[in-house]
C-alpha cells in the first residue's frame, strides 16, 4: 500500500485493498496455470477456463466499482488496469484457439481496442522499467494477430505504425539486446499483410477488405435430388512446415488461409468492457459453428502424432477428420519408398550436432509417410497435401473401407509463378480464395470492386455447376459424395475442381506435374476436363479480358 501510516486507513478501505490483492493473485495463478493444460483433447481444460474467466470477471468488476479507493490507497496505475484487460483479451483469444468459435475473436478485439482507446499503457514510458515497455509491445503484437484473423487490415496498419514508433522509442531509451527480435516482428507482419497478390479497390482507390470465411449463401447449396453422405467435418489439423514461407506469430500464410476456409463469418457477441461482467463462454448455445481445429506450426513427428491420436479418439459418430499438410517434400531414397512430407526436425540435436546430416544410410525420421496415416483411416478422413512431394499420397491404400479422399497440390509450378511461393502456395490460395488465385495466374494485381463482384457472381454459378457435375456423375468414387454433404468440404471440393480445370486450360501450365491430383482419381472427362465447365472458365477469362492466356475448347462435341 502506498500510504505511510496504516492506522489512518478506514477498515472498509483496507478490506477493499486486501480483496483486490487476493483477486489479482488468484487471477495470475489461474492464468499461469493455463500454460500447463494439455494442448490437445477437448474436455480437460474447459472447467479450468471457466474458473479463470470467473475470477477475471470478478476482478474486472471490482476495480471498476472501487477505482477511487484503489487509486488512493493501493496506488493503482492505468497500465495495471491495461494489464488486466490485456489478460482478458488473451483469455478470449486462447478460448477461440481451443474452440474455433470466431465470436471469441471479437471479444478479444473489444478488450484490446479498449486498451488502446483509453490509453491504458500511455504512462508506461514515464516509468524507468524496460519490462513494462515489453508488456506494452507484446500487447501490440497480440492485438495485431487478432486483427489479422478478423481481417481488420486498416487497424493492423495503424497498429504496425504505432508499434514501430514504440520499438524505436524503447531501443533508444534502453540499451536492449532484443531490438533485432522486435524489428523481425515488424518485418514479419509487413510481409504477412502484403502476401495477397491482388488488391481490390474502391472507386476512391481505398483497398476493399476481402474475407474468405464461409458466409451465408457463399457455398454451393445442395439441390433436390443430390444424393450425398451425412458426414460432418468435426475436427481439422492444420499443419505448416514450409521453409521460408511468410509467417507471423505461429501461423504461416498457408495455415492462415486454410483456417479461414474452415470458419464461418464471426457473429458479434457485443461485449463491452463496461457492461456488467464478461461474456461467459459457457452461456453460448451449444451448436458448433465451426469444425474444431488444431494449428500446428512446425510440429515434430511425435507432436503431430499425439494431436492426431487425440483428434481421432474424440471424433464424434458420423463425423470426418481433416488433415491439411503444407510442408516441404521428402523424396524417396530407395525402392518401395514414395517419400512423404517433412515434419520439424530442428529439435533433434545431440551434443550440439543435428542428427540428420543427410547421410544416405539413414532415412529421414521426420518424414510423414502416407503409411503413417493408415491407422487413422479407420474413421472418415479428408486429407489435403500442399507439397513438392504431394504425389506420395496418391499411393494410399484404403484398408478399412471408410470414406477417404486426398486432394494433392501440383508438385511444380511454371517458372513465372515459382518466385511467389514464399507468399503462400498457389494451390492453397485456390482453396481459400479461388478468384484471387485466378486473377494472379492471369497477371492481374489490382481490380475495381464492381468487376470483382461481377466475377464472384460468375464463380458462384461455376461452383453450382461443379456441384451438379459431381453429384450427377455415374463413375465418381463414392468417397467424394460421402463428404459432399458437409458445407466446408463441399466448398473445398468444388474449389479444387475449379483449380484443376483452370490450370489445365492455362497456357503456362503445360506439364502434368503442374496439375493437382486426387486419391481416389476423379473421372477426368466428366470433371476437370468437362467441356461445359471449360466454357464457363473461358467466360470468366473474357470478363477479365485475359482469354488469350487460356486454351480454347471446341464446343462442337458438347
Amino acid at each position: 500500500m502506498s500510504v505511510a501510516n496504516d492506522e489512518d486507513i478506514p477498515q472498509v478501505e483496507r478490506k477493499t485493498v486486501t480483496d483486490f490483492c487476493y483477486l489479482l493473485d488468484k487471477s495470475k495463478q489461474l492464468f499461469n496455470g493455463l500454460r500447463d493444460l494439455p494442448q490437445y483433447g477437448q474436455k480437460q481444460w474447459q472447467s479450468y477456463f471457466g474458473r479463470t474467466f470467473d475470477v477475471y470477471t470478478k476482478l474486472w468488476k471490482f476495480q471498476q466499482q472501487h477505482r477511487q479507493v484503489l487509486d488512493n490507497r493501493y496506488g493503482l496505475k492505468r497500465w495495471q488496469i491495461g494489464e488486466i484487460a490485456s489478460k482478458i483479451g488473451q483469455l478470449y483469444y486462447h478460448y477461440y484457439l481451443r474452440t474455433s468459435e470466431t465470436s471469441y475473436l471479437n471479444e478479444a478485439f473489444s478488450f484490446y481496442s479498449a486498451i488502446r482507446q483509453r490509453s491504458y499503457y500511455s504512462q508506461v514510458t514515464k516509468e524507468d522499467r524496460p519490462e513494462l515497455v515489453v508488456k506494452k509491445l507484446r500487447y501490440y503484437a497480440r492485438f495485431i494477430v487478432v486483427c489479422l484473423l478478423l481481417n481488420k487490415m486498416d487497424v493492423v496498419k495503424d497498429l504496425v505504425k504505432e508499434l514501430s514508433d514504440e520499438i524505436e522509442d524503447y531501443t533508444h531509451r534502453f540499451n536492449t539486446e532484443d531490438q533485432l527480435e522486435w524489428n523481425l516482428v515488424l518485418q514479419e507482419v509487413a510481409a504477412f499483410i502484403e502476401a495477397d497478390p491482388v488488391m481490390v479497390l474502391n472507386d476512391d482507390n481505398t483497398i476493399v477488405i476481402i474475407s474468405n470465411r464461409l458466409a451465408e449463401g457463399t457455398g454451393p447449396l445442395l439441390e433436390q435430388g443430390m444424393v450425398v453422405g451425412q458426414l460432418m467435418l468435426a475436427d481439422a489439423l492444420i499443419i505448416g512446415n514450409c521453409n521460408n514461407q511468410v509467417k507471423f506469430s505461429e501461423l504461416t500464410i498457408d495455415m492462415f488461409r486454410m483456417l479461414q476456409a474452415l470458419e464461418r463469418e464471426p457473429m458479434n457477441l457485443t461485449s463491452q468492457m463496461n457492461k456488467p461482467g464478461l461474456q461467459d463462454p459457457s452461456e453460448k448455445p451449444t451448436k458448433r459453428e465451426n469444425p474444431h481445429k488444431y494449428l500446428l506450426y512446425k510440429p515434430t513427428f511425435s507432436q503431430l502424432y499425439t494431436f492426431l491420436a487425440a483428434s481421432f479418439k474424440e471424433l464424434p459418430a458420423n463425423s470426418a477428420l481433416l488433415i491439411y499438410l503444407s510442408a516441404t517434400g521428402v523424396f524417396p531414397t530407395g525402392p518401395y519408398d514414395f517419400g512423404g512430407v517433412l515434419t520439424n526436425s530442428n529439435r533433434d540435436v545431440v551434443n550440439g550436432d543435428a542428427i540428420h546430416k543427410r547421410n544416405q544410410t539413414y532415412k529421414e525420421m521426420h518424414c510423414l509417410h502416407p503409411g503413417d496415416l493408415y491407422p487413422f483411416t479407420r474413421k472418415p478422413l479428408f486429407i489435403i497435401v500442399d507439397s513438392s512431394n504431394s504425389v506420395a499420397y496418391k499411393n494410399f491404400t484404403n484398408l478399412f473401407g471408410q470414406p477417404l479422399v486426398c486432394l494433392l497440390s501440383p508438385t511444380a509450378y511454371p517458372k513465372a509463378f515459382q518466385d511467389h511461393s514464399q507468399r503462400g502456395s498457389l494451390f492453397t490460395l485456390f482453396l481459400n480464395n479461388p478468384l484471387m488465385a485466378f486473377l494472379f495466374i492471369s497477371g492481374l494485381s489490382s481490380m475495381r470492386k464492381g468487376l470483382w463482384e461481377k466475377c464472384q457472381d460468375h464463380l458462384r454459378k461455376i461452383n453450382r455447376d461443379i456441384a451438379q457435375l459431381l453429384t450427377h456423375s455415374r463413375s465418381i468414387d463414392q468417397a467424394f459424395l460421402q463428404f459432399f454433404g458437409d458445407e466446408f468440404l463441399r466448398l473445398l471440393l468444388t474449389r479444387f475442381i475449379f483449380c484443376s480445370a483452370t490450370l489445365r486450360m492455362h497456357k503456362s501450365f503445360k506439364e502434368t506435374r503442374n496439375y493437382p491430383e486426387t486419391y481416389p482419381s476423379l473421372p477426368r472427362d466428366e470433371m476437370v476436363e468437362n467441356l461445359h465447365l471449360q466454357k464457363q472458365i473461358l467466360e470468366l477469362a473474357s470478363i477479365l479480358d485475359v482469354r488469350n492466356l487460356f486454351l480454347e475448347t471446341t464446343m462442337d462435341e458438347y
